[in-house]
């Protein structure tokens, strides 16, 4: 076959050097198929759904929605135009148009920083494929509200206006939260569409201030730090969806990966490159990592050391739950992270991303067809310290699924 590009689109005109990368002729096959699969579960998916209706889960036999202004809300519109880009099924195409007519109110959001997942997942899908002004100017506007949980004291964009900690002592006034990487896609394509700096700047500020806080000299990442936002010190490092302070949550070392392999991609700054790899490394080497390589929802579960802040039964969960949002995510990554690095490494990262696939792409993950209200995935978990969505499907773990196998389709072109 020889060597092929990696051409990921990626709507970049400063794009990095990508590397030659060889895909597997047979899991190349085994894309298409479950991409053909999963165009027929978002149909079966689609006919649930009243208008106002978003896929979040689904749960003990019965699925569950939520509204547009939940933070799950891209994944959706998101999942049907990376099926749309493969399918061209003009059935999806009307359901997308519909979707987007609902969200695009969401563009004033100033309550929380997810409008990157709320609007880049799906209006930033919908502006790579169509190139329509309108979806532009609506991303240019949601990046407005997103920069405005900027605060240069801190030098970072607030998560949650508030939050009490895990064990409900204390109240966090400015946490930030490692998944806050994967929304600064959105602040990058303000600053290159509009010549405004600002965005970007903002973006990268960011960045440096989480690459310095939120990581152990390890590469593995906290899931919360608390600031103090009159000095911009660190108040406390701590989490909320992880087992432990000082565990490693997999779903946010996997938005750690991504975030940092996205921003590479932006900026063309080394430091974010090398964040980017040896956080892939931490992951993809990690002793606990199954045989699968789907990863168990943290990494550090029930271990020696690691004290959890919330009321941990072990009885309630004897077979630690899985997350396979958490491998979709990486996953993705990997196939982008796979073409910035020489030959070896490289390889050794698409190596990884093609053994999750296969795991999830194989029956262990993958819902039949017409099973689950839809959803095309099993398996990934939400909020086990709360006992909610553990062990169920996601919509955004089909969104980073579908991603992935359409970065890895890409491969062969």
């Amino acid at each position: 076959m020889g060597l092929l590009l990696l051409l990921i689109t990626l709507n970049n005109a400063n794009a990095q050097k990508r590397y030659a990368i060889r895909p597997q002729k047979t899991l190349l096959q085994t894309v298409d198929t479950s991409l053909k699969q999963s165009v027929e579960q978002y149909k079966i998916l689609m006919h649930h759904l009243q208008p106002e209706q978003w896929p979040r889960t689904f749960e003990n036999g019965r699925l569950m929605t939520v509204t547009p202004y939940a933070w799950t809300s891209g994944f959706y519109p998101g999942t049907l135009l990376y099926l749309y880009e493969f399918s061209g099924d003009s059935t999806l195409l009307s359901e997308i148009q519909r979707r987007l007519k609902n969200m695009e109110k969401l563009k004033t959001v100033t309550v929380n920083h997810d409008l990157g997942f709320m609007m880049n997942c799906s209006f930033g899908n919908a502006y790579r494929l169509f190139n329509n002004p309108h979806d532009k100017d609506v991303l240019v506007r949601s990046a407005k509200s997103l920069a405005t949980r900027f605060d240069p004291r801190v030098g970072c964009i607030k998560s949650w206006d508030e939050v009490k900690s895990l064990d409900g002592k204390r109240m966090l006034n400015f946490p930030v939260i490692i998944d806050n990487m994967m929304n600064l896609e959105l602040l990058f394509f303000a600053s290159k569409v509009t010549g405004e700096p600002y965005y970007k700047d903002i973006a990268i500020k960011h960045v440096e201030t989480t690459m310095k806080n939120h990581l152990r000299p390890d590469f593995s990442s906290y899931h919360v730090v608390n600031y103090d936002v009159e000095t911009g010190e660190v108040k406390s490092r701590e989490t909320q969806q992880g087992f432990s302070d000082n565990s490693t949550w997999s779903r946010g070392q996997a938005w750690g990966i991504y975030g940092f392999t996205m921003v590479y991609r932006e900026t063309g700054d080394r430091r974010f490159l090398e964040t980017a790899q040896k956080m892939a490394d931490f992951f993809i080497n990690h002793p606990n990592l199954p045989e699968d390589k789907i990863p168990y929802w943290d990494f550090n579960v029930g271990q020696p050391g690691f004290n959890p802040p919330w009321k941990y039964d072990p009885a309630k969960y004897p077979v630690t739950p899985r997350d396979a949002s958490a491998a979709a995510i990486t996953a993705s990554a990997l196939i982008e992270l796979a073409g910035y690095v020489k030959h070896k490494v490289g390889e050794s990262y698409l190596k990884a991303a093609e053994a999750m696939l296969q795991s999830l792409s194989s029956p262990a993950y993958r819902s039949e067809i017409g099973k689950n209200s839809g959803f095309i995935l099993m398996h990934a978990s939400g909020g086990v310290p709360g006992n909610a969505e553990v062990d169920v499907p996601l919509s955004y773990a089909d969104y980073y699924y579908t991603e992935a196998l359409m970065r890895y389709r890409a491969l062969r072109k």
